[in-house]
């Protein structure tokens, strides 16, 4: 058993905007001897359950429950917010794959940029001892040398480009057009306006433009169209992970995409053009600002808080909290088996289609029947 424990999880908590599947996939996140969970539809479902000021309150995502979150500030309570974290799984999330990491935030949520997130505050304020930056920068070293991302369930290739044709290479990552880093932190552009914004500004480069995985599986919406391709793109790559895609790039161009933070840990060059947690440190060029982020960090600074202080941790095989270092030793050897054994790659890969599907199914009986 892991002595890792967080005071959030003790007594009792009352969960917002989670389906049943959601909570069984997070729960151990939340572990704590005698602890009573319950799932709520809204405040007043809530009360009935027995919410009070000495509950602990979450609310997957950005999602607003007005009477909840009166009766928390009332009550001088702190309300969490969770989303997933930056290395997650081998698989997509909406594959209902199981993440080993969340952010559990006390102030906001890291990819708002319209409020101060707990990821954001470590940033700008955290005093960075020498043992941390010691332990960060081994952190990045195992990260890359996994060539691990957000999702790891794609092979690495090597993209052969003809360089001498072009000024320079570049990544364009495409993103979930309906997700909610997108609504609030890329200030109106959607994935066309990137494509369309990076051509004009480099007229001889060789754009590679990666859609999002959760796009190509068919799970979420952001295609872009084939004349915005055909005019802004010189090639569209698929099933190929993202380290490979930064690897062949010299520079890397996203709305909010955490691809852009993957570039910076392999220290390329970023330009944001939207708002992500990792812009306006002094490490990325960006089209934005925010007048909060004054502080200026190092990469293995902005590694610590994001890849050590600010998630929490489940291990892959045990599911009991455990540190960043136990959690991508693990992952490493699950992408392997991954990789090297088809029959279970051919089972999640069918989960992650048949099951998204089935519940968009019910979703919609569900619609029907109550119309």
């Amino acid at each position: 058993m892991s002595n890792i424990t967080y005071p959030s999880n003790k007594g009792k908590l009352y969960f917002f905007n989670f389906s049943p599947w959601r909570m069984m996939q997070i729960e151990p996140f939340f572990y704590a001897p005698n602890n009573k969970k319950f799932i709520c539809k809204d405040f007043d479902d809530a009360i009935k359950k027995g919410l009070d000021s000495s509950s602990n309150i979450f609310i997957y995502g950005i999602k607003y429950f007005p009477k909840v979150q009166k009766f928390a500030k009332d009550k001088e309570m702190i309300i969490y917010r969770i989303e997933d974290a930056f290395i997650r799984s081998v698989a997509l999330g909406s594959g209902f794959a199981k993440p080993y990491s969340l952010g559990i935030d006390s102030r906001g949520v890291y990819f708002d940029p319209r409020r101060v997130s707990d990821l954001e505050y470590l940033l700008q304020n955290h005093k960075f001892t020498k043992e941390l930056i010691s332990r960060a920068k081994k952190v990045r070293e195992m990260v890359i040398a996994s060539k691990f991302s957000k999702y790891n369930h794609l092979e690495h290739v090597n993209l052969d480009i003809d360089r001498e044709k072009y000024s320079k290479v570049i990544l364009v990552t495409g993103q979930v057009e309906d997700d909610m880093s997108i609504k609030y932190g890329a200030f109106g552009l959607n994935n066309s306006d990137l494509l369309e914004i990076v051509r004009e500004k480099n007229p001889k480069a060789f754009i590679i433009y990666k859609p999002h995985p959760d796009v190509l599986s068919g799970n979420r919406i952001g295609s872009v169209s084939k004349n915005i391709i055909e005019k802004c793109v010189n090639r569209v790559v698929t099933n190929i992970s993202i380290d490979s895609t930064i690897e062949a790039s010299d520079e890397v161009h996203t709305l909010t995409s955490g691809a852009g933070f993957d570039a910076l840990l392999r220290e390329k060059k970023v330009f944001t053009y939207g708002m992500p947690f990792y812009a306006g440190w002094g490490l990325t060029t960006d089209y934005r600002e925010c007048k909060r982020r004054t502080r200026k960090i190092s990469l293995d600074e902005l590694v610590a808080v994001s890849l050590i202080l600010y998630p929490r941790y489940i291990s892959p095989k045990t599911e009991k909290f455990c540190e960043v270092e136990q959690t991508l030793k693990e992952l490493k050897e699950e992408q392997d088996y991954y990789f090297n054994n088809r029959l279970y790659r051919y089972k999640v890969n069918f989960k992650g289609y048949i099951l998204p599907r089935g519940r968009r199914i019910i979703r919609a009986f569900l619609k029907l029947f109550k119309s």
